[in-house]
This record gives structure tokens, sequence and C-alpha cells, in this order.
């Protein structure tokens, strides 16, 4: 373990390079700007997702623009055998395990508390909550070095929002389970850290946000209410993993940093 960095070079520190990393719910969105950076930072990286032809897309696209050795791969982050067969991939293909991302999840859904169905709270918490800590857990048992795991956490886990109940009890969980497990794993030299976004232009979120802008609702303009006058792109939030991946925040673990232009300033 190097404890101090105050003689590596700027260039050494932002370096993934020899890292393989794993970025769940690669295909679009934050989760393909986050492959595409990790990258371009010199990692090998595999692009892990339910939809496993939009993985390959990615992946190819990534692999042209970078050099790099990315591998793309089905993962279902509700089967705890899928992840399995994702982590030992990489330590087969890549040699072994030093990012994973925890990016995959499902979206806020609006509709008050009182509608929703106990089918649809299982599946959410399922995927948002159990996944992420399933993925975490097999993650860490490949760390043989050591290494950083970035859940996705978002502004919700802070802060509640009417319609979106069993979205914001789920992010609330990522908070605490990265600060959790934070603890646990940094005797193995792993960090844990989450990213909280606040509102991404990506196109699971236009997918969502449908009803909305069917029902007249100007959703391009309620998304650029932020402090800095826009909405974010999926790109803000892959640097700031990339930087929490590098070295670079070789100090922190058990946090979780907001990046939402300001939404939690008001």
């Amino acid at each position: 373990m190097i404890a101090d960095h105050s003689n590596t070079s700027l260039d050494r520190m932002w370096s993934l390079s020899g890292r393989r990393a794993v970025v769940t719910g690669g295909a679009k969105g934050i989760g393909a700007a986050t492959a595409k950076r990790l990258a371009e930072a010199g990692a090998d990286v595999i692009v892990a997702d339910i939809d496993e032809s939009g993985a390959a897309r990615t992946a190819v696209e990534i692999a042209g623009a970078t050099g790099r050795t990315v591998i793309s791969t089905a993962l279902d982050i509700s089967d705890t055998a899928s992840i399995v067969a994702v982590t030992d991939l990489c330590v087969e293909r890549l040699g072994g395990l030093d990012i994973w991302v925890n990016n995959a999840g499902i979206y806020p859904t609006t509709g008050p508390a009182l509608q929703a169905s106990d089918e649809f709270i299982d599946r959410l918490l399922e995927v948002n909550v159990r996944g992420s800590y399933a993925c975490a857990r097999e993650a860490a048992k490949r760390m043989s070095a050591g290494g950083v795991i970035v859940n996705l956490a978002s502004t919700t886990g802070f802060r509640a929002a009417p319609g979106i109940s069993a979205y914001v009890v789920s992010k609330h969980a990522v908070v605490g389970l990265t600060k959790s497990l934070a603890l646990e794993f940094g005797p193995m030299n792993i960090r844990v850290v989450g990213v909280a976004p606040g509102p991404i232009d990506t196109p699971g979120v236009q997918d969502q946000l449908a009803p909305l802008k069917a029902a007249g609702l100007d959703v391009g303009a309620r998304m650029s209410q932020t402090l800095l006058g826009r909405a974010g792109q999926a790109d803000d939030i892959a640097r700031v993993i990339l930087f929490l991946a590098s070295d670079m925040a070789a100090w922190i673990t058990g946090e979780v940093v907001v990046a939402d232009a300001g939404s939690l300033a008001g």
C-alpha cells in the first residue's frame, strides 16, 4: 500500500494504466460515459449491462476510440450468479479486478406511495439495494491487491422528494451501504465511495420522464433549474467517478460526493 503520494507526478496520479474495471449498467448514459473515461485513463474495462447488445455496441465504440481492451457482457444485478460470472470473467480475461462501478439501477417512477404495489417496491429495492450490495461483496472478494468500489447514489439519498418514495429509500440505503462497506473493506485496502448525481439528462431519465412531457411539462426547463443554469450531462458524473477511482482520491473512502450543480444548496 502506498501511503504517501506527495512525490507522485500528477499524470501518474490520474493514470489508471494496468488497472481492470467493471462498469455495471454500462450500455448507455452515465455507465457508458464512465467506461469511456476509465478507458481513456488507461484502464481495461468490462461494460456489463442487462442490455447485452447495447453493451456490445458501447464496448466496440470505446475500444475504437481509446485502444484499450474493452469487453462487453450481460449482467443482471438482481441475480447473484450473473454477478459472480462477471467478476470471474474480469479475473480470467483481464487478469484481476481493481475498480467496480455500481451504476446499474432502476430510475425513479413517479406516483403516490398509496398506489405503489408490493411488487414494484420489491423489484426496485432488489435492484438498487440488494444488487449493489451483492456486486460490492463479490467484487471485494476478487480485489486481492486492494481496489475501489464506486456506488451511484443520488441527491435523493440526502433529501426526499414526493412521488418517488421507494427510490428515495433505495438511495438512502446506498449512502449507508457505502459508509458501512468502507468500514469493513478498509483493512483490505479497498476504498468504497459514492457519487450522488443531481438532475442528469440521460436516455434513461428522458424515458422515465416521457409521461410528464406528454402531459405538457417542459422537462428541459425543469432539469435546467440548477445554480449553474443547466442540467447535468452523463460525462459530468463520469469525470467525478474517474477522480474517485484514481489515486487523486487515495485518501477518500466512506464518503458520497454530491455532484448536482448546487441543487442541495438551496
